[in-house]
């Protein structure tokens, strides 16, 4: 296998998919199995257990979007698929050892702008019940987006007392 791109680029070269057809949905299959790799590093190195905690459950809700992918992926096949071993590789994540408020802003607006992709990827494709997976895979990263500015103000809440 070759060596993946890391989970940023990643990302960024996604942002920049306006028509999701079946290759692009099993790099976002593949980039939110990744997402719950990247929000339990960010916990482990968070000094603030109920912040951690927050960003532990969106990682298990990233898990939970790249399972609706794979049905997306499915019912566009018309058939029930299942992924490869290569398909199931995450990508790299290269994190700072400290994360810090600065950083998890960041998270914050990539959140809300994964919303806005999903909803236009689900503005764009034909199945109802594919749209309404993608739908709601953005509507929870809104709430992942939430979750992580909850973070923010409990870890500097905690830093100032």
């Amino acid at each position: 296998m070759d060596e993946l791109e890391d989970f940023y680029s990643a990302n960024a070269r996604l942002g920049g998919v306006s028509t999701l057809d079946v290759e692009s949905m099993w790099a976002v299959f593949r980039l939110e199995r990744t997402g719950h790799e990247f929000y339990v590093g960010l916990a482990e190195r968070i000094d603030h257990p109920e912040a951690a905690e927050l960003l532990r459950r969106n990682g298990t809700e990233e898990l939970a979007h790249a399972r609706r992918i794979l049905k997306a992926i499915g019912l566009t096949l018309g058939e029930e698929v299942e992924p490869t071993e290569e398909q199931l590789a995450c990508h790299p994540v290269p994190l700072p050892d400290e994360i810090d408020a600065d950083l998890l802003a960041l998270v914050v607006a990539g959140e809300q702008q994964a919303d806005a992709g999903y909803q236009a990827w689900a503005d764009q494709v034909d199945d109802p019940e594919v749209a309404k997976l993608l739908r709601l895979n953005g509507r929870e990263e809104t709430i992942h987006a939430e979750r992580v500015a909850r973070a923010v103000e409990l870890m500097q809440a905690s830093a100032t007392d």
